[in-house]
């Protein structure tokens, strides 16, 4: 006869094995995760989106958007790249930072601090294995010969097409130091890409936290910057999509995956590779799009050859509107219109400048063909997470993320977020609630004509901008001074979510700048 502590032991062992058992089905269920980040991808540039005025075929994310869902509304939270990504990866607006307009470069300090909890890391901490190949463009410590801030030498252009240099005559980077506070510091098991922009140096490639190579030669992809010999920008897109495809095919991990894959491209500098040289007949941005379209095709094939691709979500995306670099005039000439109906592109608090593509497959769960238009942040990465987990997130983390979860099976959304904020270049606001949109701009606020330089001096301009999306989808019939009581409305809304450092339900946190110090209206008196 067994005694009581026997017993007791068997009971114990019991309950680990149903603990760890349902442990490892909660595994199972666990999706893959990719996020492809392209790189001012205009909404109107992916042709399912655009059918009547896109002239540039995208078969790979038309096919993602056929098996699974287009998100309609969906918007970046800044029409530029930097604060765009602090957003995604945080689940927070960049203006709660001291980022309040532009972007960084590839010399800058971190915007994220590794204390801040990000997508990568609240995974990492949950099961998953992550990988991040690609552009980072959110700030980098980096090891420097002189211990001061890491920037290229004076006079480096003159050197351009010189042949090698010593590095100290290019930069004060120490090459064989080791680069703190990016991905590896928040949540990223690994890294391979580059600082920023393809026409940000330095050019030279990084693995998690150290150099491949030194800056030995001067590249310029517009500014010129130290690089090594063997980088250059046209090989990029496809380095990038080796890497990937080589992390799908050899994963051998009981775990699930997140690969985080932000794109240098379409941005410029714009250099399809010589296979796609041609292909578009409208230039050569439409042959960088239909590149870019055939990375998404190639990681769709690693994992359907894998076998993996029921139970992965893959988004495609874009981390703000087309850039005017990809020559308006000429793919209109061609009937090609990169923001489709809707005004403004990149920079702008107009739509074309952050609504984007939004497009979301996962077989397991959602239903081939679907199409929501509910109002959505690239925020809600992260609390779409921690709901997909069973997890609540802390109250200091994803203050403006919703989870976009019960979308995927159609189920009603309910979000305490009000509305959502939009940003532009030069850091002026816009509040979208429902069908309202208010723009604290008298024109773009950003590259598009009228500018806010220009309206400057017009007396008589509105101060602001008010439009109903629902009936005026381009923006063209400003109702700011017909509707004074949807602005002050919107107005409120505004300044609670700055005041209370957060847009969803939750405690009152603090932003990284006293919330007077964030200016609703730029260039302005405030208000």
């Amino acid at each position: 006869m067994k005694s009581l502590t026997q017993s007791k032991s068997i009971v114990s062992a019991c309950v680990a094995l149903l603990v760890i058992g349902s442990q490892a089905m909660a595994q199972e269920k666990m999706p893959n995760i990719i996020y492809i980040l392209a790189d001012d991808m205009g909404y109107g540039d992916v042709q399912i989106l655009n059918p009547e005025r896109g002239k540039i075929a995208t078969p790979h994310m038309d096919q993602v958007a056929k098996d699974g869902m287009i998100f309609t509304d969906a918007h970046t939270t800044s029409s530029v790249c930097t604060p765009t990504r602090y957003g995604i990866i945080t689940g927070r607006y960049n203006w709660r930072t001291w980022k309040q307009e532009h972007v960084l470069d590839g010399y800058d300090l971190p915007l994220i601090p590794t204390t801040r909890m990000t997508v990568p890391s609240f995974l990492s901490d949950n099961g998953y294995n992550t990988a991040m190949i690609g552009k980072w463009h959110l700030g980098l410590e980096i090891s420097t010969i002189d211990g001061k801030p890491a920037k290229p030498a004076a006079g480096i252009k003159q050197k351009m097409g010189k042949g090698a240099f010593p590095p100290a005559e290019l930069s004060n980077i120490d090459w064989k130091g080791t680069i703190q506070g990016g991905p590896v510091d928040l949540g990223f098991d690994s890294w391979f890409g580059i600082t920023a922009s393809l026409d940000f140096p330095p050019y030279v490639w990084i693995r998690d936290r150290n150099w491949v190579g030194e800056g030995t030669y001067v590249k310029a992809f517009r500014r010129p910057g130290p690089a090594t010999e063997e980088f250059e920008a046209i090989d990029v897109l496809d380095e990038l999509v080796a890497e990937t495809v080589q992390y799908i095919s050899g994963y051998k991990s009981d775990k699930p995956f997140f690969i985080y894959m932000p794109l240098p491209s379409p941005h410029t500098p714009i250099v399809p590779s010589k296979k796609w040289q041609g292909k578009s007949g409208i230039g050569r941005y439409g042959d960088f799009m239909m590149q870019t379209d055939d990375i998404v095709g190639q990681v769709v094939r690693a994992l359907e050859e894998k076998g993996i691709s029921e139970n992965t979500m893959l988004i495609v995306t874009s981390d703000n509107g087309c850039s005017k670099a990809a020559n308006f005039k000429q793919l209109e000439d061609h009937g090609h219109f990169a923001s489709a109906q809707y005004r403004g592109s990149k920079a702008d608090l107009w739509e074309g400048g952050h609504r984007v593509p939004f497009l979301v497959k996962w077989p397991k769960v959602i239903k081939a063909g679907s199409v929501s238009d509910v109002l959505t942040c690239q925020t809600d990465m992260l609390a779409t997470c921690a709901e997909m987990l069973g997890k609540e997130l802390p109250v200091n983390a994803g203050e403006d993320s919703e989870s976009i979860l019960p979308i995927f099976t159609g189920k009603p959304t309910e979000f305490s977020r009000k509305g959502i904020i939009n940003h532009s270049v030069s850091g002026h606001f816009a509040y979208r609630q429902g069908k309202w949109k208010l723009l604290l701009a008298k024109g773009s606020a950003g590259w598009t004509a009228p500018t806010e330089k220009a309206l400057a001096k017009v007396d008589d301009a509105p101060e602001a901008q008010l439009y109903d999306l629902e009936a005026d989808p381009g923006e063209q019939n400003n109702l700011y001074l017909k509707n004074p009581e949807v602005v002050e409305q919107l107005m409120a809304l505004l300044k609670e979510d700055i005041g209370n450092g957060r847009s969803t339900s939750g405690p009152k946190q603090e932003n990284d700048i006293p919330a007077d110090q964030i200016k609703l209206w730029k260039g302005n008196v405030a208000k």
